[in-house]
């Protein structure tokens, strides 16, 4: 069966990846389609294909109205709001959509995948309103808007160019399709919209913690901090693998830093022990990388599960209804790379108050010359500190909340997409903070010359540079931000 590694979903997420079908997912789907058409033939009442939908599942539908029923169904649930999903969202959802459909477990036809193919492998985009979605019974509306292209309708985004369902599909050389029992119900149903949302996420917080690795061993070495509490002994007598590995990576990249070197002796130094901000880097960004890591499987998982209703199992003729629709698990995950990615712009922030603040730094005050006639960097602290208090808010687990829709049908929702959306939102805050942060620990090491950092901070300072001079006197530094948050996208400290 077709499956997807985290490497290929986050190739397909930037827009770099594609992928096809074999001869055997496509036994699969005409197989899973038969047992559909054998099951119509004997008359039972199956769930979405003969009946109506949630509350109207015992209403029968006659035979010759079995297209309108699922042209009716993507229509009538294609009523999203707000804005349009991000391209790079579009595609990995309809990727899992294809993948979810290849298992052969949807009742669909070959044509309806093949459909969908053409659209990933042409870039043709559906647009696809953001809001709307409970995360249960399947991401109803934002599907419905990925399916109304199929049929003609709905909008495409085709390269760039906005443009109706149908003059996309004539622009591509395809013709709408005549959905199929069953076929609506397949496309609209499952977790493929939120499990988007949240591989977004996953994907933006990993860049934005090997940035804050980066960002938190800058500052500790523009601060004259001591690299004793990365020692590997400390983190391997508790135990966390998390833990292990970040301290192993600040003790590489702090390795050979000549600041370092010059307050090594307790007659140079007489701290005993840095803030926790510095000393408890291995333990709060080892607990993040944890939280990821596990994130990070149950979408995996996800990404390649069938979540649709009913499912079809044409090894023996058996369509089942169930539940595998309900996101629950994709809520949680989401929930965790809010948390972690929540936890790393905050424990960022602490570290750009320490650089500021000459009391606790040495350095001179808002890290600039002439401190008074210029700010320096006084007002950077404020937006981190902003999107910080922001991101406490929304770092509000979404997975705890359900509200009954469906006339109490569905009486449990798992909130999963809203799960997906503001962790997306909290990860781009704390890029933000991270580039605040980088900007800040590299005027920091300036001012420790002619010492010099670690080699490896030393081509990170060199990179932050290129996109942002050393603060000699006031500038706006939003340009400046922006474009080290830009490195951050691009993976420069990855």
């Amino acid at each position: 069966m077709k499956k997807l590694s985290l490497a290929e979903l986050r190739a397909i997420w930037a827009g770099a990846g594609a992928f096809t079908l074999d001869a055997a997912d496509y036994a699969r789907i005409e197989a899973s389609a038969q047992t559909v058409q054998t099951a119509l033939a004997s008359g039972a009442a199956l769930y979405g294909i003969n009946t109506g939908f949630g509350k109207l599942a015992s209403t029968r539908i006659d035979a010759d109205k079995l297209a309108e029923l699922q042209r009716n169904l993507v229509r009538s649930h294609a009523v999203g709001v707000g804005p349009d999903l991000p391209a790079r969202i579009v595609r990995l959802a309809l990727a899992i959509k294809i993948v979810t459909l290849a298992a052969g477990r949807s009742g669909v036809r070959r044509a309806v995948v093949d459909a969908l193919l053409a659209l990933l492998q042409r870039d043709a985009l559906p647009v696809i309103p953001a809001q709307g979605s409970v995360g249960a019974s399947g991401d109803l509306a934002p599907l419905a808007h990925l399916a109304l292209p199929l049929i003609g309708e709905g909008e495409v985004d085709l390269k760039g160019e906005r443009l109706a369902g149908g003059e996309a599909l004539a622009r591509l050389g395809l013709t709408p399709l005549t959905l199929g029992p069953k076929e609506g119900l397949a496309l609209l149903n499952g977790t493929q919209i939120s499990t988007a949302l949240a591989l977004d996420a996953l994907f933006r917080t990993q860049d934005v913690f090997n940035a804050a690795l980066i960002a938190g061993a800058m500052s500790t070495d523009a601060l004259k901090g001591t690299d004793a509490p990365f020692d590997e002994r400390i983190h391997l007598a508790r135990g966390h693998k998390g833990q292990i590995e970040v301290a192993a990576r600040l003790r590489a990249l702090m390795e050979g830093s000549g600041i370092r070197e010059s307050h090594r002796s307790a007659e140079v130094d007489q701290r005993v022990q840095d803030p926790y901000s510095l000393r408890c880097q291995p333990q709060v960004m080892g607990a993040c990388l944890d939280v990821l890591h596990s994130a990070a499987a149950t979408l995996e998982i996800e990404a390649n599960a069938v979540t649709d209703n009913p499912l079809v199992f044409a090894e023996d003729g058996a369509i089942l209804s169930g539940g595998n629709f309900h996101a629950e698990p994709v809520a949680f995950a989401a929930d965790m790379i809010s948390m972690a990615a929540a936890e790393i712009a905050s424990l960022s922030e602490r570290r750009i108050a320490l650089l500021i603040d000459p009391a606790l730094s040495g350095l001179p005050p808002f890290l600039v010359e002439e401190g008074g006639l210029n700010s320096g960097f006084m007002i950077l602290h404020v937006s981190a500190a902003a999107l910080v208090s922001e991101n406490k808010t929304l770092a509000h687990p979404a997975s705890v909340d359900s509200l009954p829709t469906s006339a109490n049908q569905e009486d449990h929702v798992s909130m999963a997409t809203f799960a997906g959306r503001k962790a997306g939102e909290i990860a781009a805050n704390a890029a933000n903070v991270i580039a605040i942060e980088l900007l800040a620990a590299a005027q920091g090491v300036d001012f420790q010359a002619p010492l010099k950092t670690s080699p490896p901070l030393a081509a990170a300072h060199a990179k932050i540079r290129a996109a942002s001079p050393k603060l000699e006197r006031d500038r706006s530094l939003a340009g400046d931000i922006a474009r080290v948050r830009a490195l951050i996208d691009a993976r420069a400290f990855a």
